[in-house]
Parts: C-alpha cells; structure tokens; sequence
C-alpha cells in the first residue's frame, strides 16, 4: 500500500453505514412494505420505483410502490425514485403488457391524475443523465426540486448551493419562472441571494403596485439597516395600527409586492424550514396556488422531512415490539439471564474473532463466519455434555 493510497478504518465504514442506512430507514418506513398502496387512492407522499424490466424507455411511464417493487418486480432493474407525493401504484394496470400485480390485481387501466417525469425512465436534472452517472468523473450530489420533484446537480442549479442543505428545500429556476408570484416571496423569505438595485418590474397580474427600488439616502450615506428590516417586517407581519384600519385581512403577497425589497430573478432558489407558514393563506391566494397546483405549499405535513420524520417514528415504534423482548417476558427469570448471558458471551467472542482479521488486514468471508458459528455448536455441546452426570 502506497503512502499516497487513501485509507479508510472500519469504524468510518460502519459510521458511513449506518448513515445510509438511517436515511433508507426514514424514506421506506413510511410506506408500506407488505402491502399495495394502490386502495389508499393517490397517497400524499410515498416511496416510488419505475421498472426498467417492465416498462423500458419508449413506452409508457410508470411508478410501482414499495411493496409491488418487493413482490411483484423482484429481480427487475428498477429505478430508484425517492418519494413523489399524490401518486397511485400503477403496477400491473395496462403499461404493464398484461403482468397482473401480485399484491391487487384489480386495478384501473390508468391512473390519469398521476405525473411523471423523465426521472421513471432513469434520467434526471437538466442534463438528462443517469444517477450515478458512469461517465461523470465529478462527483456532484443531487437536490429534489419541491415543486417539480426532478432531481439536480448542484453545478446545474444556477446558483451556490447554502450550508446544511438538507434541512431546506430547494425550488429550480424553471419551477419559479412559470409561477412568477414565488420571486416576490423569495425577495423576503427564502435563503439570502442576489438583490436587485436598479427598478424591477412585478410580474403581470400583480395588481396596481408601484414599481420601487432600495435607493441610497440622497446625502451618499449607507441605508439604515435597521430601518429596512423594519418595513420588511411591517410587510410580512402587518401592524396592529394597519390591521385596524383594513376591515378585511389584508393579502401578504400585495403586501410583499409594495415593498422595495426585489431579487434576482435567476438561478434555484433555496428556503429554510417554516418557509411555508409564512406564505398568504388569503382567498385570492389560495386560489392563485390551486390554479398554479402548488396548493401542496400551503401544508407544511407535505415536505419530504416531516415524511422522513414519520419514518423514523414508525421505525422506532416498530423497535419497541421487539420479537427477541417480546419471547424473553414469556421465560422465568432463569431462563432470561441465561440467555442474556450467552447473547453476551457470543457478541464478545464475535468481536475478538472479527479483531484478529482487523488487525492482519484480512478479509472476513462467509466461510469464515460460517466456521465461527460450528465452533460456538462444538463449545455448547461440550458443556452440555460437561453436565450430564451417569450412574454406573
């Protein structure tokens, strides 16, 4: 081994492990496993596969659930899809070539409310390559688009991507660009970007506001800061003054627009958590959402962590009905020590078997393990037999 050839120990191996498998646990315990969830109608959000092997590129997109990709498409080459929300199962309806799905097989032709996208035939972001990219040599990590739920290169967003990341979401540039109304809310709410000094025009349809810009004071000193913070404040939170003279709950996206708060409209654009809480729930709003069908926005329940976060509780629910606990509460207190005992006995010879290849650098193979169980066979039935006692 040269001096130059990275090294990586085992605890970073099993640390890297179990982060993986901390986030495969928080994205599939929140879908069903067992069973279809076409009956459940088009499920907010749920883990989602396309199968390459049923439904190849030129023919007609489709998702399968998780578990119809378990039942159903074991063995296929499917593609990894993450989460999508107000999705059904398509699995074994007419895209499928007459393959009935194991799990329900009554199902509809098609489910016409269903979206899809070039990500259920294996390609994502703008660049329309595969994830992992074989013929990519940089290494980029991909963020899911909220509103059109494609995946992205970093290098592709069109702008620097924010520190912890994935406590944000993230909206692309093309997402923003067909609902114009998000820029005005992204100049006040989303992750700081570049700002607009010179006079923007609102998009059409803003309503009668005036066209202004952050102008320096006419004496050439620097803004009061402390003062802009303040109007964008007033804009968001309206005072108790205003909403006394408003008879009616004034609109915060007009509000927004008044101010002379503008950003660049260009690139992706991140948000921080609760973003959501603070867009305009006012009739009109609601009704520029629905027909926009970003209505999702307004139901902070709808973001990927608060799905992730329902796994992690199922999972940690489904660990406290443990099987090996629930058999232990069945045995007497004699039995439950010896088997507590010889669980220990054989996790402390497990790692001084696994430390010895650590520490000659030897691989463990299942032979090896095989033949660490046949020993730990022969010790038990030498003690049992150490124990029985024969009259002559």
């Amino acid at each position: 081994m040269t001096s130059e050839e990275p090294t990586v120990s085992l605890v970073d191996v099993l640390e890297e492990d179990e982060e993986l498998e901390e986030e495969a646990s928080a994205v599939l315990a929140g879908s069903d496993s067992d069973h279809c969830s076409y009956p459940q109608g088009y499920v907010k959000r749920q883990a989602l596969y396309a199968c390459n092997t049923c439904t190849p590129k030129g023919g007609e997109a489709a998702g399968v659930c998780l578990a119809c990709s378990y039942k159903c498409h074991e063995g296929h080459d499917l593609f990894e899809l993450y989460t999508k929300r107000n999705f059904r199962c398509d699995c074994g309806n007419r895209k499928f070539s007459g393959q009935q799905c194991k799990l329900h097989p009554d199902k509809e032709e098609a489910n016409s409310l269903n979206k899809y996208s070039h990500n259920f035939f294996g390609v994502y972001c703008t660049c329309g390559r595969p994830y992992p990219d074989p013929d990519d040599p940089v290494e980029d990590e991909m963020i899911q688009c909220v509103v059109c739920e494609d995946w992205l290169h970093g290098r592709h967003l069109g702008c620097v991507v924010p520190d912890c990341v994935e406590l944000q979401e993230m909206i692309c540039e093309s997402c923003m660009n067909k609902s114009p109304f998000l820029w005005t809310y992204a100049a006040h709410l989303a992750v700081p970007g570049p700002t607009v000094a010179a006079e923007v025009k609102e998009e059409t349809g803003g309503g009668d506001q005036a066209n202004t810009t952050l102008s320096p004071p006419e004496d050439g000193s620097k803004p009061d800061l402390t003062d802009i913070r303040s109007k964008v404040d007033d804009v968001i939170e309206p005072s108790c003054k205003r909403s006394r003279q408003v008879a009616e709950p004034s609109c915060k996206l007009k509000d927004l627009q008044e101010s002379s708060q503008k950003r660049v409209r260009s690139g992706a654009v991140f948000w921080p958590s609760a973003w959501r809480s603070k867009l305009c729930s006012c009739n009109d709003c609601q009704e520029s959402l629905s027909e926009a069908g970003l209505s999702f926005l307004l139901d902070e329940s709808d973001t990927v962590l608060a799905y992730e976060n329902k796994g992690k509780t199922n999972e940690q629910s489904q660990q406290g009905h443990d099987p090996l606990m629930s058999a232990l509460d069945n045995l007497n207190r004699v039995q439950q020590l010896e088997i507590i005992h010889g669980y220990n006995d054989m996790k402390t010879e497990l790692k001084d078997f696994l430390q010895r290849f650590a520490a000659e650098g030897k691989v463990v193979t299942p032979d090896d393990i095989r033949q660490f169980f046949e020993q730990q066979q022969t010790r038990k039935r030498s003690r049992d037999g150490a124990g029985r006692f024969y009259c002559p």
